[in-house]
């Protein structure tokens, strides 16, 4: 079988279903109870049959293959060398410097792919670091020698530069929703220079389109909870610019916070993006890269940062140069979004609808995001190349010997005035529990779906396992009470009795139960153990939460109890981690998003809530 094959094979696993009720056998009758969602079953067939074909494809088979990329066939392609200075060109995806000395290092580029870049007419302006290049292809995280301190140096140092412009720079401040309490932005203060005064702090929430609108409002509720997170970290209201909610991911709130944005050119100099690893400060840069906030040529000029659910992937500042937002241009642009507003989802393009379709399966909140100033483009030529096109079907195409096109650039009138918007590294939180994981754990960890609020009723003395990374134990109390499960849909949730919960962990821990960690014994033995909490909660009604217990960033339990009803919990996060009572709670009506009870079991059918698009006329029913 040829390869293409193994690609349609591949391309159609990939293809399941998004959402679904607990697998075969996931509800187990009685006191233990595990619910796993379909579209994460592994496929081992399908990935023998890739082994097999990469076999057949290798003579020397996989073995020899991995012997040549440690470097025991042959010269290896991977070796660093400590002879070549570094190239003082930055990654277009991390912006590290380009180098290939170490390994270990940031920048680091196999000796023999810099080389040939170096020969290449285009250089090394352009290319990516072997890490940025395994996390687009592969999902995979290098580990790097670099410590958390290094983070906030470069942060620091960028915004003690001199002003520019007469103006002080202002700073966007990406605080992700789902980690109320942000636990860097008290630090804020400490990052910044009296010597260069900000001209204020925009406050982005992030990753609004993951929680579901669990009562009319929540996000004017979600605005709140974070202007008195603000407040409680010391920016006043001299301070603070702004608090915008905002989804980079599905283009949610993207085109007020341009216009907010434009509105602070006459006050503001450059613009940081500011925040904790994993925050969604590159999903924000290239989205704004490709809106009126940015040059209309720059698209074409500046590379897209590195998107990674791995902490930590942007390493040094990536920029793009700021519009001005001329009276001109902002009357167009308004224009624009008046006729944008107006349209229904029905008089949108078939390409559109798709687009549309695909971000209402990722997130709950969606948002339409265009361009004014479009650069003008000469229609291009067609160039057919009859070699390519003519090789049978047991041959590879041959490489065309066209010359590679040129990069475009910048011309010094372009950016000798410009104002640039920078994203800089994340700052690494303490005490997270990312931390601890791997690249696949941190995958499965962090949301990247729609999350899917899952509610069970617990009895006292029964316990409740989020993976093998949180416990929430229901001690003492008279009566039942529910609790909602907001995580990542790929974590499962086990259900076990107070007297089986010790058992099972240690049973289960590494293994496919509790799934994350995973390695099995061996990987425990590194893992740090869970550490209790004791929680007193009162209740406060049936439909509405008291509490969400945080389990770091694994997610939170929202706990539903009845009116003046007592209890007595115990909860568990991995040592070094921390756990969170956050009251009032972030969703307090999301037991209410539950579907019918499971018969014999504590929990309740999943229910996904529709999804909502912003900037669309709404159809209204014939």
């Amino acid at each position: 079988m040829h390869r293409p094959c193994w690609a349609l094979l591949a391309r159609m696993a990939r293809a399941r279903p998004c959402w679904g009720a607990p697998r075969r056998g996931a509800a187990v009758k009685g006191e233990e109870e595990q619910f796993v969602f379909l579209e994460y079953e592994p496929q081992p067939e399908l990935e023998a049959a890739r082994g097999e074909a990469k076999a057949e494809e290798h003579p020397r088979g996989p073995a020899a293959s991995r012997e040549r990329r440690a470097g025991v066939v042959g010269a290896p392609p991977g070796s660093p060398e400590p002879s070549v200075p570094p190239s003082g060109v930055s990654c277009s995806g991390c912006g590290a410097e380009l180098q290939c000395r170490d390994g270990a290092q940031p920048g680091f580029v196999p000796a023999d792919k810099y080389r040939r870049l170096e020969e290449s007419p285009a250089g090394l302006r352009g290319a990516v670091c072997q890490r940025c290049w395994l996390l687009a292809h592969h999902g995979r995280a290098l580990r790097l020698q670099l410590p958390p301190e290094q983070h906030r140096r470069v942060v620091s140092a960028a915004l003690q530069r001199p002003a520019r412009h007469g103006r002080g720079p202002l700073l966007l401040y990406l605080l992700d929703v789902l980690e109320l309490p942000d636990p860097l932005l008290p630090q804020l203060p400490e990052l910044l220079s009296p010597e260069v005064p900000a001209a204020g702090v925009l406050v982005v929430g992030t990753k609004v389109d993951l929680l579901p609108a669990d009562s009319p409002g929540h996000l004017g509720r979600l605005r709140q909870r974070l202007e008195a997170a603000c407040a409680q970290a010391g920016l006043g209201r001299d301070a603070l610019v702004d608090v915008r909610l905002v989804s980079a991911k599905t283009g949610f709130g993207l085109e007020g916070l341009v216009s907010r944005l434009q509105r602070s050119w006459k006050c503001a100099g450059d613009v940081y993006l500011l925040g904790a690893t994993n925050s969604g400060k590159s999903t924000l840069f290239n989205a704004l890269l490709r809106s009126d906030y940015c040059k209309s040529r720059a698209p074409d000029v500046v590379d897209r940062a590195t998107v990674s659910p791995w902490p930590g992937t942007t390493l040094n500042l990536l920029k793009f140069p700021i519009i001005n937002p001329t009276c001109d241009r902002i009357f167009r642009r308004q224009e624009r979004l008046k006729e944008e507003a107006l349209k229904t989802e029905d008089q949108l393009s078939s390409e559109e609808k798709r687009h549309l379709n695909r971000l209402k399966k990722q997130g709950y909140l969606v948002g339409r995001v265009g361009r004014t100033f479009q650069r003008q483009k000469s229609s291009p030529l067609i160039e057919f190349d009859p070699d390519m096109l003519s090789y049978s079907i047991d041959e590879d195409p041959s490489h065309s010997h066209k010359k590679p096109k040129e990069k475009e650039e910048f011309t010094y009138n372009e950016v000798k005035d410009a104002r640039w918007c920078f994203d800089t590294p994340g700052i690494v939180k303490e005490n997270c529990v990312l931390n601890l994981l791997t690249d696949k754990e941190v995958k499965l960890v962090m949301p990247a779906k729609a999350i899917i609020p899952r509610t069970y009723i617990l009895k006292p003395g029964m316990v409740l396992f989020l993976a093998a990374l949180g416990r929430v134990d229901y001690l003492q109390g008279e009566k039942p009470a529910w609790f909602s499960v907001v995580a990542s849909n790929l974590l499962p949730v086990h259900i076990s009795t107070l007297s089986n919960a010790d058992a099972i962990y240690e049973k289960h821990a590494g293994e496919e139960l509790l799934k994350v960690p995973m390695g099995g014994k061996e990987r425990m033995k590194e893992f740090p153990p869970l550490v209790p909490q004791d929680i007193t909660l009162k209740g406060v009604g049936t439909t509405e939460a008291v509490a969400d217990i945080k389990l770091s960033s694994a997610g939170w339990v929202a706990v539903t109890a009845h009116e003046e009803e007592e209890l007595l919990l115990r909860a568990y996060t991995p040592k070094g981690t921390e756990l969170v009572v956050r009251e009032p709670p972030l969703l307090p009506c999301i037991s209410s998003i539950r579907g019918a009870r499971i018969a014999g079991t504590a929990a309740y059918r999943t229910k996904k809530p529709p999804s909502l698009v912003e900037n669309l006329k709404t159809m209204k029913n014939s």
